[in-house]
C-alpha cells in the first residue's frame, strides 16, 4: 500500500460518526485538494467504550458507501505495540507503531557498537540542505542517540516484522510523540537511519516536538521554535530518504487530540514550500463536537450533556489518570456542578466549543470533557439513542469542525504572512497569542 500524500486521522469514541468525517474530506475534493481519511482508534479507546477494532472497520465501510467515496480510506491500529497488535490484524490496514515507552531502554553492546560503526561516515560537519545549522557529529553523539533511541527502533522492527509475517498489504507508521522530551532533527535524522537498518519501510513518522499538544486545546509553546523544528524535519525526511533509501512518499505524522490551531497556518507554509505530504491526526474532537451538538439540541440532550460533566467533574482523579501528560486542568477554574446545571444550551456549547473569540469558552472544561468520554460509554444505550435523535444538528458540527477549523487552514487557504508574524510569538500557559 502506498499511502496518498495528504491524510487526515479521524478519531471518533462511538463509531457513528464516519459519514460525517468524511463530508468534510469530499468538501476539500471539492476545493481541489485530496485528503484520504484513517480512521483510528487505540486499543485504550476499544477497552473504555467496549468496541473492538472489527467496529472501526465497518463504520469506515460503511460511511464510504454511504457518501460513494470512490478514493482510498484506511483503518488504523493507533498506538499499538506486540502486546496488543494481535486483535487489530484482521480489520486494520494502517499501522501506528508506538514505541514512546520503549525510549530510554538499553539496546545490547553489540547493536550499539554496530550503530557506532554504521554511522561513523557521518561524523564530523553535517550538512543537511534546509537545515540552517551545520551539526557537528561525534563518537558521544552518536552514542547518546544510539542509546536513546536504538532499543525503540529495535522494539519497531519486532513489531513490524509480527505484523508482516501475517499481512501482506498496510502502512506501517512509527510513533515517537508520547515520549517525555522532544526529538531534535538530528536526533530524527539518526531515528531514519536505524529505521532503515531495521527494514522498516515506514511511510509516516510522528516524532514529539517541542512544546505541549494537549488535549482538545490549541498548541501550547514557543511558536517559532516550533516552526523552525517542523522546516527542518521536513528537510530531515528530504535527507534521510535519499540517503537511506527509505520510502519516497515518507512524511510527518502531527499526532494527538488537541486543536493545532496556532500552528496550521504555518504547517500550511512550510508544506507548500518543500512539496511535502502530511499525516494529521485529530483524535477525540469528534467526541466534543457530539457533546456540543447534544447540549445545542436542548432538552434531554442538553440533559445529559450537563450528567457528563457533573460526573466527569466527581470522577476527575480516575479520569484524568491515563491522560496526566497530555492535560492541563486548573481544578480551581472548573464550574461547580450546580452552576453548570442551570445554563442554557447556548452557555454550554459556548463553553465547550473550541472559539477564542466566545468570552464563555474554557480549556479547562473543555478539557475536563474531552477526557470523560467513560461517562458516555457507561450510559449506553440511552446516549447512542440521543445521538440518533440529534444526528443533523451533530452531524453539522461534525463536518463543519473538521473541514473549516482543520482542513481548510492547514490544507486550502493560503499562507497569511501578517497572521504568521503575528503569531510568532510565545504563547500562553493556554495557547493563547
Amino acid at each position: 500500500m502506498k499511502l496518498e500524500k495528504y491524510s487526515i486521522g479521524l478519531g471518533d469514541r462511538f463509531g457513528m460518526e464516519g459519514a460525517a468525517q468524511l463530508r468534510a474530506l469530499q468538501m476539500a475534493g471539492q476545493e481541489g485538494v485530496d485528503i484520504v481519511p484513517v480512521w483510528n482508534k487505540s486499543n485504550r479507546e476499544h477497552v473504555i467504550v467496549g468496541t473492538s477494532p472489527d467496529n472501526v472497520r465497518l463504520e469506515a465501510d460503511a460511511a464510504v458507501k454511504a457518501c460513494s467515496w470512490r478514493r482510498s480510506y484506511y483503518v488504523d491500529a493507533d498506538h499499538i505495540g506486540l502486546a496488543t497488535v494481535d486483535r487489530f490484524l484482521p480489520s486494520s490496514d494502517f499501522y501506528t507503531i508506538d514505541v514512546a515507552d520503549s525510549i530510554g531502554k538499553l539496546a545490547s553492546e553489540s547493536s550499539i557498537a554496530a550503530f557506532l560503526k554504521n554511522m561513523s561516515s557521518f561524523k564530523g560537519s553535517l550538512h543537511i540542505p534546509g537545515v540552517e545549522t551545520d551539526c557537528t557529529v561525534t563518537d558521544g553523539l552518536l552514542r547518546e542517540i544510539a542509546l536513546k533511541y536504538l532499543f525503540a527502533v529495535e522494539e519497531a522492527g519486532r513489531v513490524y516484522r509480527h505484523i508482516a509475517g501475517k499481512k501482506a498489504f498496510f502502512v506501517p507508521e512509527v510513533s515517537l510523540d508520547e515520549a517525555a522530551r522532544p526529538q531534535m532533527p538530528i536526533d530524527l535524522f539518526f531515528v531514519l537511519a536505524a529505521i532503515a537498518h531495521e527494514k522498516i519501510p515506514i511511510q509516516t513518522i510522528a516524532p514529539k516536538f517541542t512544546g505541549s499538544f494537549l488535549k482538545g486545546i490549541d498548541y501550547v509553546g514557543d511558536i517559532e521554535q516550533f516552526t523552525r523544528e517542523f522546516s527542518d524535519n521536513l528537510a530531515v525526511l528530504d535527507f534521510a530518504v535519499k540517503t537511506f533509501d527509505l520510502p519516497v512518499n515518507l512524511k510527518l505524522s502531527v499526532h494527538s487530540g488537541s486543536d493545532k490551531f496556532s500552528l496550521y497556518p504555518i504547517m500550511h507554509r512550510a508544506i507548500r514550500k518543500r512539496k511535502a505530504g502530511l499525516h494529521l491526526k485529530t483524535a477525540g474532537t469528534t467526541w466534543l463536537e457530539e457533546v456540543i451538538g447534544l447540549a445545542a439540541s436542548g432538552g434531554e440532550g442538553l440533559r445529559l450533556a450537563k450528567e457528563v460533566y457533573a460526573e466527569a467533574f466527581r470522577r476527575y482523579d480516575e479520569l484524568s489518570a491515563p491522560y496526566l501528560s497530555v492535560i492541563d486542568i486548573d481544578r480551581t477554574k472548573l464550574p461547580k456542578p450546580e452552576e453548570v446545571d442551570a445554563w442554557s444550551a447556548e452557555e454550554y456549547a459556548g463553553t465547550l466549543r473550541h472559539d477564542r473569540s466566545c468570552k464563555r469558552y474554557s480549556v479547562h472544561f473543555r478539557q475536563l470533557i474531552h477526557v470523560g468520554y467513560k461517562i458516555a460509554a457507561e450510559m449506553g444505550d440511552r446516549y447512542r439513542r440521543l445521538l440518533q435523535e440529534c444526528r443533523s444538528v451533530i452531524e453539522a458540527n461534525v463536518t463543519a469542525n473538521i473541514f473549516d477549523r482543520h482542513i481548510k487552514p492547514l490544507f486550502l487557504c493560503p499562507a497569511d504572512e501578517g497572521r504568521i508574524s503575528r503569531m510568532l510569538k510565545k504563547v500562553d500557559a493556554h495557547g493563547a497569542v
